[in-house]
C-alpha cells in the first residue's frame, strides 16, 4: 500500500492511500490468486482518532476478475488485512472500541464515551454493533449455578452460571422447570447443579440431569431458618421487652415506651388497625389467603403477617428513637422549664454556652411536650424489634456484643419458645461449621416436633428436599457465585435505566464478564 497525501485540519485527519497495482490477491469466493485488474475505487475508512482528532483513511483499492471459471464470483473487491474488512466502513480498531464501549456502557452511555473520543455514533448504531457481537462458544460446565433474578415487576428469570470459571453462560425470562429440563438435555455433562430451595429448580434438574448431584445452598437455608425464627419473635412480641435489664427498686421509675402509649393515636397505628380488623374477619369467615388479598388489594404475604398476629400491635411499625446530641442536656431543659424559662430561643442560647451544637429546631421540637404538660421525651432503652432479636438468635456467639450477651440470656429465659429456636439454631450451625450432615434426620424430627408453625412448616419442606440440603451441608458447593453475577445483572439493569430487552441483558451480561477476564490486571508479584 502506497502512501499518496495526508491532510490536517481542525476537523479531522485525512490519510490518502492506495493499493500497489500487480500484485495478486486471492478471490473472496474460491482464493485463487489473481492479478487481473477490472478497475478501482475509493472507500472511506474511518479509524481510531489521532492526537484527538478524527481519522478518515480514503483508500484506492482495485476490483479485480477471478480467473477462476467455476467460480460464481466474475469480480471481487480486494481486502487489506488488519485495515479492511468486507461492508465495513471502520477500521478493526475502532470496531472493537465500538464493540467494547457497547458491552460496557450499552447505547446512550456508549455513544457519550464515543463522543468524548471523536467518534460520533448514534445509540442505536452503538447496541446495533453489540448485538452483532457473537456470544462465546458455550462449553457445558460440570458444576452449575442456578438461581432466579427479578427482570422486572413481578417477572423472574433465570441465570445459569458456570462455578467452576465463575463465568454467567445464559439467561432468559420465566424460572419454569420446563425450559432448564430442556436446557439440561441440550448440554449434557453436568454432575453438580446449585440451586435454592425452588420447587421449579429441582423439578427442572431431574428431569434434564437425573444423574446431576443436586445442591441445597448454605446461604439460603440459614436464611430460611432466620426468617422462621424472625416470624416466631413476631408472634411472641411480649416477651422482647424481658431483653432489657432490670430496674432497681432504688433506681429511677421505667419510662415507658411512648411509641407504645400512642401508637393507636398514629397514623401508622390506626392503618394497622384497620387492616388487622378486616383481614381477621375475612379469613375467619373461611377465605383464602389470596382470595383476601385480590379483594383487599394487598399482597398475599402482608395478607399472612396479618392473618398469623394476634394483636394489631403486633405489625404496627415502630421506628426506633435515633440517638440525638440534644439527649445530654434533657435534664438541663427540664430544670430550666421548671425555674420559669419557656423561650426555646434562650434556652438554646444557654445550651450553646455549654457546649450544644445542635440547631434551634431541635430544642424547640423538645420542649413542645412541656408546653402540653407531659415529660419531656427523654432517651429510655427500646426493647428489640422482632428482626433485633433473631439476629441475636443467629448470630455466632463470639460475634455478639456484650451487650446482646447481656440481654439474650434474659430472653431466652422469659420465653419458651424462642429459647427452643435458639437451641434448634445452634445445632444446625454446628452441623454447617463442622460440615457434617448425620445428625441432619434427627434434627429435622426435632424441629417438626416444636409445635411451632414456622418451624414445623420449615421441617416439611427441608425432609422434602432432604438429600440436597444434605449436599449443601456437607459439600463445598455453593450458589456464591450466583449471587454475584445476579448483582452484576441488576447493576447492567441499571445503567440502560430498565428498559432492556432480554437478548441485550443476555448478551451485556455474559460479554462483560468475557471482557473483565481478558483485561484483568496481572497478578502482582511481591519483592523477595
Amino acid at each position: 500500500m502506497l502512501l499518496i497525501s495526508v491532510e490536517v485540519s481542525d476537523a479531522v485527519v485525512a490519510v490518502r492511500a492506495r493499493t500497489r497495482s500487480g500484485e495478486p490477491v486471492g478471490c473472496t469466493g474460491c482464493g485463487q490468486l489473481s492479478a487481473w485488474c477490472h478497475s478501482r475505487y475509493v472507500r472511506s475508512l474511518a479509524d481510531v482518532t489521532l492526537a484527538g482528532r478524527p481519522l478518515r483513511i480514503d483508500l484506492s483499492v482495485r476490483r479485480l476478475y477471478c480467473e477462476n471459471t467455476t467460480c460464481p464470483k466474475a469480480t471481487f473487491a480486494e481486502q487489506v488485512p488488519g485495515l479492511t474488512v468486507r461492508y465495513q466502513r471502520r477500521t478493526p480498531p475502532l470496531q472493537r472500541l465500538v464493540e467494547a464501549v457497547g458491552v460496557v456502557l450499552a447505547g446512550r452511555g456508549g455513544s457519550r464515551m464515543l463522543r468524548i473520543l471523536n467518534v460520533r455514533l448514534s445509540r442505536c448504531t452503538v447496541l446495533s454493533q453489540l448485538m452483532r457481537v457473537p456470544l462465546p462458544p458455550l462449553v457445558t460446565p460440570r458444576v452449575l449455578g442456578v438461581d432466579d433474578f427479578a427482570l422486572y415487576g413481578d417477572t423472574y428469570g433465570t441465570l445459569l452460571v458456570d462455578a467452576t470459571s465463575r463465568l454467567p453462560l445464559t439467561l432468559w425470562e420465566g424460572r419454569d422447570a420446563v425450559r432448564l429440563g430442556r436446557w439440561l438435555r441440550e448440554h449434557p455433562g453436568v454432575e453438580v447443579a446449585c440451586r435454592d430451595g425452588s420447587l421449579a429448580y429441582r423439578q427442572g434438574i431431574t428431569a434434564g440431569a437425573p444423574d446431576a448431584v443436586q445442591v441445597s445452598d448454605r446461604f439460603h437455608l440459614w436464611q430460611g431458618l432466620s426468617r422462621r425464627v424472625q416470624d416466631i419473635a413476631s408472634a411472641h412480641r411480649g416477651c422482647l421487652p424481658s431483653a432489657l435489664p432490670p430496674v432497681s427498686e432504688t433506681g429511677p421509675a421505667p419510662v415507658k415506651d411512648p411509641a407504645e402509649n400512642t401508637a393507636a393515636d398514629t397514623r401508622a397505628g390506626r392503618h394497622a388497625r384497620t387492616l388487622f380488623d378486616a383481614v381477621q374477619a375475612l379469613t375467619r369467615s373461611g377465605r383464602s389467603h389470596s382470595s383476601v388479598a385480590r379483594e383487599l388489594g394487598l399482597n398475599r404475604r402482608t395478607v399472612s403477617k396479618y392473618a398469623r398476629a394476634h394483636t394489631w400491635q403486633e405489625v404496627v411499625r415502630r421506628p426506633p428513637r435515633k440517638p440525638s446530641t440534644l439527649d445530654p442536656y434533657l435534664g438541663y431543659l427540664q430544670q430550666r422549664w421548671d425555674e420559669g424559662e419557656h423561650s426555646a430561643k434562650i434556652l438554646h442560647e444557654e445550651l450553646q454556652s455549654k457546649g450544644y451544637l445542635g440547631h434551634y429546631q431541635r430544642v424547640k421540637m423538645a420542649v413542645a411536650p412541656l408546653r402540653r404538660g407531659l415529660p419531656v421525651d427523654e432517651p429510655c432503652e427500646r426493647p428489640p424489634s422482632p428482626r433485633e432479636a433473631a439476629r441475636w438468635i443467629t448470630a455466632h456467639p463470639h460475634r455478639r456484643s456484650p451487650y446482646i450477651n447481656d440481654c439474650l440470656p434474659r430472653l431466652l429465659g422469659h420465653c419458651p419458645e424462642l429459647r427452643t429456636a435458639h437451641g434448634l439454631v445452634r445445632r444446625f450451625a454446628v452441623m454447617l461449621d463442622n460440615r457434617d450432615a448425620t445428625s441432619l434426620p434427627e434434627w429435622l424430627d426435632d424441629l417438626a416436633n416444636t409445635e411451632l408453625a414456622p418451624l414445623t412448616g420449615l421441617a416439611g419442606a427441608l425432609r422434602e428436599d432432604q438429600h440436597a440440603v444434605a449436599q449443601g451441608i456437607a459439600t463445598p458447593y455453593n450458589s456464591g457465585v450466583n449471587e454475584g453475577r445476579i448483582t452484576d445483572v441488576k447493576l447492567q439493569k441499571r445503567l440502560m435505566a430498565g428498559r432492556a430487552g432480554v437478548p441485550l441483558l443476555r448478551h451485556r451480561v455474559v460479554l462483560i464478564a468475557h471482557l473483565r477476564r481478558r483485561y484483568a490486571d496481572p497478578p502482582t508479584v511481591s519483592p523477595r
